[in-house]
């Protein structure tokens, strides 16, 4: 069992440090508050068998570590979905991230191009992707679907 927020390491570190031994590999349950699609998308990526809320009831704890005990892996209806609906989307690249996270901070194509060493035409390029790859509108509506789905580090 692991949760995604600890105290001195991020969980997703923990498990792919533990997925990366070259003896047997261990069978993850990751039990977090947090279910944005990201944290599920990461985490199975990663090589999480089982996502659980911290609110699921005791069944479905029991159903879960029973099926990765068996060799299983097990997602609620509504991670699977969750997961399903992240692995649908095109993938934001590392550097339309931290576009995302300047025009989520309220910044001008200028002031980012500063901030990252490029000129306005690329970052003008990256925004255009990220509208297109979010199915945004407008960069309003990107933020807000970035947030929605855990693409953006708030605070």
């Amino acid at each position: 069992m692991l949760d995604l927020r600890l105290p001195k390491k991020d969980g997703l570190q923990v498990l792919l440090e533990l997925m990366s031994r070259r003896v047997s590999r261990p069978r993850v349950i990751i039990m977090t508050s947090y279910d944005c699609e990201q944290d599920v998308c990461r985490a199975a990526r990663a090589g999480a068998k089982a996502f659980l809320v911290k609110v699921a009831g005791a069944q479905q704890i029991r159903e879960a570590i029973r099926r990765v005990a068996e060799g299983e892996t097990f997602f609620s209806p509504e991670i699977g979905l969750k997961l399903a609906e992240s692995l649908s989307y095109p993938e934001l690249s590392k550097r339309e991230i931290q576009v995302l996270q300047h025009l989520a901070c309220g910044k001008s194509n200028k002031e980012i191009g500063c901030a990252l060493y490029v000129c306005e035409g690329t970052i003008k390029y990256h925004i255009c992707s990220i509208l297109s790859k979010l199915n945004a509108i407008g960069r309003a509506e990107a933020i807000a679907i970035a947030a929605r789905r855990g693409l953006l580090q708030v605070g």
